[in-house]
């Protein structure tokens, strides 16, 4: 993905993946965003669902529950969050719905390209019966 913004979270996320505690604060931003977003106007269940999935994810990663994912494909994931949490980005985030194009894309790109890793995941959960 060509995205300047995008490589300075993948930077960030390479110095904040072995980091516990800077995972939990992304995490909890992540959380606050989330909270904000009128998903109703954004007309975007499958898009909530998976902001969601990835945050789980982070969550179980981050505890230490779930690592069963390359270290990679969790840098990714990292990213994309941090890309989302970050005011700052291709498309200023204060300009409502439209705000959140450019991170709606960046989650649907790694999203899919992580689609076996978030596969697995996803069974993990249900497996140990999580998110039910």
């Amino acid at each position: 993905m060509q995205n300047r913004f995008f490589s300075i979270a993948l930077k960030s996320a390479m110095k904040m993946l072995g980091k516990k505690s800077r995972l939990l604060l992304l995490l909890a931003q992540l959380a606050n965003k989330l909270r904000l977003i009128d998903w109703k106007a954004m007309k975007g269940v499958a898009v909530k669902e998976k902001f969601f999935t990835m945050g789980r994810l982070l969550k179980a990663y981050t505890m230490g529950d779930y690592r069963a994912i390359p270290w990679k494909a969790m840098l990714s994931a990292v990213a994309a969050i941090i890309y989302f949490v970050s005011p700052v980005d291709l498309i200023p985030d204060f300009i409502p719905v439209t705000g959140l194009t450019d991170d709606v894309g960046v989650l649907f790109w790694v999203y899919n390209s992580m689609s076996k890793e978030i596969g697995e995941f996803l069974a993990w959960e249900k497996s140990h019966n999580l998110n039910a």
